[in-house]
């Protein structure tokens, strides 16, 4: 996995005549538009990466981005690979590992997700701060020392610095967010009731399909993270409802302007 990584880190390097991103952000279904905002010197479809995997999911582009954001240069994922997607674990992560070998030295994520706190509303944005993993674990097999040790700390997932100034940067511009914990489940269903109380219970506050994995192994790479998500839908007891992924992008879109430029001047201010 290691040669592979540097394998496509090295296409990369040369298709972007050497750029080098410090910051690595992913863009979460619905949430592509910030590419919008990307000064881009370079677009490359997914598929002619060598080696590379490929998005499957309405909603993700499937293309990586380089180029400037606040002025700071950039390299930006418009769309992920999901663990129900069928990918292995190493696979999902394996963008985040590419992209430290290209140089970024923080990694900002953002993602669509259920609300199941009851004191959160549809369209909602909630910054994270701790997440519960219910996934297979990334990095489970033989450690690559190469990548980072063999039981990295996770004592901080989420920077505290830049939670600050995200909440700083919000309320500078009267956006209203929440703070709170994510949990990560495989999916690709959406949550029966029983689910939803039990991820409450355990200490949830949304609930999604993806940014855990991503966040652990750039955690376990030495990188900073970041991570917003657009509450989409609401899985408390009286308030829950059939949603669709179509749904999911129609909310999360129209929650993007409010992230787009929280996540903008954050990076500006790195």
């Amino acid at each position: 996995m290691l040669d592979r990584i540097k394998r496509i880190a090295e296409h990369l390097k040369n298709a972007t005549g050497g750029f080098v991103p410090e910051t690595g952000i992913i863009l979460g279904t619905g949430l592509s538009g910030l590419g919008k905002e990307i000064d881009v010197k370079y677009a490359i479809a997914y598929g002619e990466i060598p080696e590379f995997p490929v998005s499957t999911v309405q909603g993700h582009p499937g293309k990586l981005l380089f180029g400037y954001l606040g002025g700071k240069p950039v390299v930006a994922m418009q769309g992920r690979f999901h663990y129900y997607e069928g990918w292995t674990m190493g696979e999902v992560v394996l963008p985040v590992r590419v992209m430290k070998y290209l140089g970024i030295q923080r990694l900002f994520v953002s993602n669509a997700c259920g609300g199941v706190n009851a004191a959160f509303e549809t369209g909602d944005l909630m910054i994270l701060n701790d997440h519960i993993c219910l996934f297979p674990n990334p990095l489970i097999g033989k450690n690559i020392d190469e990548l980072g040790p063999r039981f990295p700390d996770m004592s901080e997932p989420y920077d505290h610095s830049l939670i600050a100034k995200a909440k700083d940067i919000a309320a500078r511009n009267s956006i209203p967010v929440q703070v709170g914990c994510y949990v990560g489940l495989t999916g690709p269903t959406l949550e029966t009731p029983a689910e939803y109380r039990y991820m409450r219970v355990i200490g949830g506050d949304a609930v999604g399909m993806s940014t855990v994995p991503e966040v652990i192994a750039a955690r376990q790479m030495g990188l900073p993270c970041f991570a917003m998500s657009v509450i989409t839908d609401m899985g408390v007891e009286g308030r829950i409802e059939k949603t669709t992924h179509e749904m999911v992008q129609r909310v999360a879109e129209k929650a993007e302007p409010s992230l787009t430029l929280i996540m903008r001047e954050l990076v500006a201010s790195c």
